[in-house]
């Protein structure tokens, strides 16, 4: 079973992908924070709340990271089921 990260606020998503069968972790605090933990996560469902002005984070991590703004749940979880099954 695959493991998301969704970050707080998302509901929506986390609750959608629960249905769907995934297990969602919800990240409690700015994703900054969880960066020595992010690597165990199939995928990181992020609302953009840690971007700056310009669009950077200074996140780094080899999981692929799902930007929800402007996506539906549907539309994220094809993008996760696309970028892990490459």
């Amino acid at each position: 079973m695959r493991t998301i990260a969704v970050e707080k606020g998302l509901n929506n998503v986390a609750d959608y992908l629960t249905k769907e069968g995934y297990t969602v972790e919800i990240l409690s605090e700015a994703i900054d924070n969880n960066a020595s933990r992010l690597d165990r996560y199939d995928a990181i469902v992020t609302a953009d709340y840690n971007t700056n002005m310009l669009g950077f984070s200074d996140t780094e991590t080899k999981v692929p990271v799902i930007h929800a703004s402007g996506l539906t749940p549907q539309e994220i979880r094809n993008m996760i089921d696309q970028r892990i099954n490459k």
